[in-house]
């Protein structure tokens, strides 16, 4: 799935206006704590978020993340978008809840990063 994908699923705007939206994503990770998005999440993966402070974007670098879906049509600050920019980190805001945001994407084809989830599932339903 594209991260133009991802954004026509989920009705999402696109904050950052010189983002790739042909870039690959190759699972989704839905959290707050930032703890556990580096604990489970694999790269090329998308953060799915209702989190809009610095330490988001932070995480996704370090997570070498694709971009970030901010969710409940949270907005996160100016300031933010303009990190979000200069690092060429995607940002999507979709008015969708976490939970449908996530079973939209799953529906569609796009798995969690938990490995063990993936084993369980095999190829139904993921990519």
């Amino acid at each position: 799935m594209t991260l133009a994908e991802v954004k026509e699923t989920l009705q999402a705007e696109l904050l950052t206006g010189d983002s790739d939206l042909s870039t690959e994503v190759s699972s989704a990770c839905a959290a707050d704590m930032m703890s556990d998005v580096l604990a489970y999440t694999e790269p090329a993966s998308l953060l799915i978020t209702g989190l809009t402070n610095q330490q988001t974007l932070r995480t996704v670098e370090i997570a070498d993340a694709v971009g970030v879906v901010f969710v409940r049509g949270k907005r996160p600050p100016a300031e933010i978008i303009a990190y979000a920019n200069e690092k060429k980190i995607p940002l999507l805001v979709t008015d969708f809840c976490m939970y449908d945001a996530c079973g939209l994407l799953f529906k569609k084809g796009l798995c969690g990063t938990t490995r063990r989830v993936r084993k369980i599932l095999g190829k139904d339903g993921c990519q």
